[in-house]
């Protein structure tokens, strides 16, 4: 009997537990894990001020989006609102360049897989294990959504006990001279200083430090599928700049006071490394299954994210009406094949590059990244104005209105400029007129086929 149905509807069945932890998933991944070693070695210790400053932005963004979505929790996220607050092209062009984005964090993540596993079975090629895991997780996803909402639910518990006892146990060897004379927190100014390369050592290295908060606004996606919206979506909202003081700024502090910075090397998670220096190959093989999890985690995340972002641009009409298709249990299958499909070519280029692979994915994320959160705090202005005009009280409002709004906005522009002059992500930056002029083709056909379809 075929399980498809001809309803267009998602289900709710994401709990506000799940909802709690999808965000922390999205705000712990390999951005953090593996990331984070090129910044270390470029702005030293300064990496924390680095993702504080990153981390203050990302929240107030983070409440922009909120604000919209407990006031219309839609499929689509913030396409919808660009959509409607800022006309058809707008939300065609966000709702596409967030579902690119997220292609490419698949990518990313897929590849940072092949890397953790390469930690125990060098000889293993990161396509092969890319390969595997593809296969395996949008099986899962394949199921309904509640079996993902479980499984994000115990990846992120894993990743929050993990880092958190990596806190503790860090700071148990730093304060009990267990690891030898090498541990102490003057290494956070005594290698160089705080600063080592000074500021400019630390602006050079926003845009990856970016990288790592790609994620966050996973919880606006949620909305569609969310119990209460107007309970969890605020909470898992407002948690955020806890789990960035606590996950970014907390373990960076406590990894960089173990040893010197300048013994991380960039191919490698420096939270494996440390502890592998330090001699405690038990907590390092430990923390490298963590890390593997919280990519898993992260790619699982992709895989949701990226169907229901096709699924809401099919209702808006900016995508084919096929991927409105869902099953009996209310899962959009068309979307997500389409979105695997895609995916895909990270086993090959994986495998025509493995070196190379996780910088140039990351560069182009990053500048995807930009463009959407950019769109996000622009979409807010005109959210917050129609309400005004209507006469409408939000209940959950954004902070620093409209001020933060250009805050985050210089904050992006200043992150292309930092990108644009630095070797290696310079292509990713000199790509988005191209892609604005792809998505505005694309726009065009669109429109061509819906007067087409008009005066049938």
């Amino acid at each position: 009997m075929d399980d498809q149905q001809h309803g267009d509807e998602l289900k709710r069945g994401l709990k506000n537990r799940h909802i709690q932890l999808i965000a922390l998933g999205g705000a712990v991944g390999t951005g953090l894990f593996l990331g984070s070693a090129s910044v270390i070695q470029s702005a030293g210790p300064g990496i924390i001020l680095g993702y504080a400053i990153a981390g203050f932005i990302a929240f107030l963004i983070m409440r922009q989006l909120g604000e919209m979505v407990v006031a219309e929790p839609v499929a689509g996220s913030f396409s919808h609102f660009a959509y409607k607050y800022w006309g058809g092209f707008a939300g065609f062009a966000s709702g596409w360049n967030y579902w690119v984005l997220y292609v490419l964090v698949a990518m990313a993540e897929l590849t940072a897989v092949g890397k953790y596993i390469q930690f125990w079975y060098p000889e293993i090629p990161t396509w092969a294990s890319a390969a595997v895991f593809f296969v395996l997780i949008n099986a899962i996803n394949l199921t309904n959504v509640k079996v993902f909402g479980e499984m994000e639910f115990w990846f992120a518990i894993i990743k929050v006990v993990a880092v958190v006892a990596m806190i503790l146990f860090g700071g148990w060897l730093l304060f009990s001279d267990t690891a030898g004379p090498q541990a102490t927190v003057r290494n956070l100014w005594e290698q160089g200083g705080f600063l080592p390369h000074g500021m400019t050592g630390l602006v050079m290295m926003m845009a990856i430090i970016m990288f790592s908060f790609g994620g966050l606004e996973l919880v606006g996606i949620t909305a569609a599928e969310a119990d209460n919206p107007e309970v969890s979506i605020p909470k898992a909202t407002n948690q955020v700049i806890y789990r960035i003081l606590i996950f970014y700024v907390g373990s960076l502090a406590v990894l960089l006071s173990l040893m010197p910075w300048t013994r991380v090397g960039p191919d490698t998670s420096p939270f494996v490394l440390i502890f592998h220096e330090l001699g405690d190959a038990l907590v390092a093989n430990a923390l490298n299954v963590v890390i593997l999890t919280a990519a898993l985690s992260v790619y699982n995340s992709c895989v949701y994210c990226n169907s229901r972002m096709l699924f809401g641009l099919a209702q808006q009409g900016n995508a084919p009406k096929s991927l409105l298709k869902v099953d009996k249990r209310g899962v959009p299958v068309t979307s997500i094949l389409v979105s695997a499909t895609t995916t895909a070519l990270c086993v090959l280029l994986n495998y025509l590059m493995p070196g190379e692979a996780f910088g140039l994915l990351m560069a182009l994320v990053v500048s995807a990244l930009v463009i959407n959160w950019a769109m996000i705090s622009l979409a807010h202005i005109k959210f917050r104005q129609a309400m005004r005009r209507e006469g409408v009280d939000t209940k959950f409002k954004a902070l620093l209105y409209p001020f933060g709004n250009y805050l985050c906005l210089l904050f992006m522009a200043g992150i292309l400029v930092i990108m644009a002059i630095t070797p290696g992500m310079a292509i990713s930056v000199w790509l988005i007129p191209v892609w604005i002029v792809v998505l505005g083709v694309g726009y065009w056909i669109k429109n061509q086929q819906s007067g087409k379809s008009v005066n049938a």
